[in-house]
């Protein structure tokens, strides 16, 4: 076949790839954003097999069956609230492929047509020294984030003395190992950068915690975007450069915007530790303070005579699985004629998009949802705001405290409701480790338990 064919085949799938994004902007067309990008990818699939002259699919079937079994029984089995880990392995696996295309082409670039070995060009050197350190970063990275995610490892920022300053000596040392590679074709430099962007990708996120972490996922997303980029130029396919480009660009956008969404810089939230104060001391201010509580029929007696209520789902909600029992709740008090809206905030739950996603499947009306910007004003002319496990990005801290770690973040107005009403399981502090102020404020009551047996028992009452 012409290789006019496959160029066009490639220029629709990639074109298919524009479309999903374009999809995924908005929860309307999400899900033919994703037929299309399946769509898109079996096209690329195809047409890689036939571009390259294979005859012996046997390896090749194998790991696709294999690798589409595994992918299916995980989209079974996972629970959303292991969503976003199972995106940092993801992304550790795409940085550990960029890595391993890396280490072929050198040693084996004849079969890439990219000369012999000690004979390599210089611009083939740079595509696999910058493929195998954003790779290898990305792949580090990405196994922390997981263990964060996973509990495997503490949420809060893991520091040692002068650790910046190890980071900036490893970084220039790592420009410096770039350079001599490049110029002298050595395998042992080779390995000594890979196994020093291991080492940096690792201290790069050991730092990040709290309410940072669905930041660096972000991040790490993006830097798969640019490993998988970085291998396009090593295997010479114009697909998968663009592809990763779409990625790495799409990835860094999304991080920008949840910076601002936190009002915090790229370079704050990598390279400064998300400080989770005294614990010992919000300990003792949490004991000192009164709460008031209540039960599932003083929520229901609530609900039942207010004109408005704004609900704000997070972390505490993906645990319990409430999302559609919460539903089925709204339901019944709009059949009340009661005015019933979901409020998200940018970075709830642990990575970006998790609570739209759990709402979307609970089949909540798209109308009904609407983002930061957009209800924060009604909060203070709503009777009832019902949070569900959404900890951080309620905490009045982040306005009222200057020596919160959260201090300028937007919020989402909740305690400007005439009433709040909180499910949580316990008095502990959200992600980012902080007590939050809105449970002492005298129009708050606390409805302690699992959120999805909570709203069964509120929706008995009513």
């Amino acid at each position: 076949m012409d290789n006019s064919i496959f160029d066009l085949l490639y220029l629709l799938s990639a074109l298919c790839f524009i479309l999903a994004l374009k999809g995924l902007a908005s929860p309307l067309s999400a899900r033919f954003g994703n037929y299309v990008g399946m769509v898109g990818m079996a096209l690329a699939i195809g047409t890689t097999l036939f571009a390259f002259h294979i005859t012996n699919f046997t390896l090749i079937l194998t790991a696709l069956i294999s690798g589409g079994l595994i992918g299916l029984i995980m989209a079974w089995r996972i629970s959303m609230t292991a969503l976003p880990q199972l995106v940092a392995a993801f992304h550790s696996l795409i940085g550990l492929s960029a890595v391993c295309v890396a280490l072929v082409a050198f040693y084996r670039p004849d079969q890439f047509g990219i000369g012999r070995i000690g004979y390599l060009s210089s611009a083939s050197l740079i595509e696999m020294g910058l493929g195998s350190i954003v790779g290898a970063i990305t792949f580090s990275g990405s196994l922390i984030a997981f263990g964060k995610l996973q509990a495997l490892l503490s949420s809060a920022p893991l520091l040692f003395k002068k650790q910046q300053w190890v980071n900036i000596v490893l970084f220039v040392i790592l420009i410096g190992l770039f350079v001599l590679f490049v110029s002298s074709q050595n395998q042992f430099v080779f390995w000594g950068l890979i196994f020093l962007s291991f080492a940096l990708g690792f201290l790069l996120v050991l730092p990040v915690g709290g309410a940072d972490m669905p930041v660096v996922v972000s991040m790490l997303n993006s830097y798969s975007g640019w490993a998988a980029s970085g291998i396009g130029f090593t295997l010479h396919n114009n697909l998968l450069i663009i592809t990763g480009a779409l990625v790495g660009a799409s990835g860094a956008i999304l991080s920008y915007v949840m910076c601002k969404a936190m009002n915090r810089s790229i370079f704050n939230v990598l390279f400064a530790a998300f400080s989770t104060g005294d614990t010992t001391q919000n300990k003792q201010i949490a004991e000192a303070r009164p709460i008031k509580t209540g039960n599932a029929e003083d929520a229901a007696f609530l609900m039942g005579n207010a004109s408005s209520i704004i609900i704000v789902p997070g972390y505490g909600m993906a645990v319990a699985q409430a999302q559609h029992v919460l539903k089925e709740l709204a339901d019944l008090l709009k059949n009340k004629n009661i005015d019933v809206r979901y409020a998200i905030h940018p970075v709830a739950g642990r990575m970006p998009g998790h609570m739209n996603v759990l709402l979307a499947e609970a089949n909540v009306p798209y109308d009904d949802v609407l983002e930061l910007d957009e209800i924060n004003r009604d909060f203070s002319t709503t009777d009832i705001a019902l949070v569900i496990g959404a900890n951080d990005i309620t905490n009045p801290a982040a306005k009222n405290d200057k020596q919160s770690p959260i201090y300028g973040m937007p919020i989402l107005n909740v305690g400007d409701a005439q009433t709040v009403l909180f499910i949580k399981r316990s008095m502990a502090s959200g992600y980012a480790g902080i007590e939050n102020d809105l449970f002492f404020q005298n129009n708050t009551m606390m409805l302690f338990g699992d959120a999805k047996k909570v709203c069964e028992d509120i929706i008995k009452a009513l």
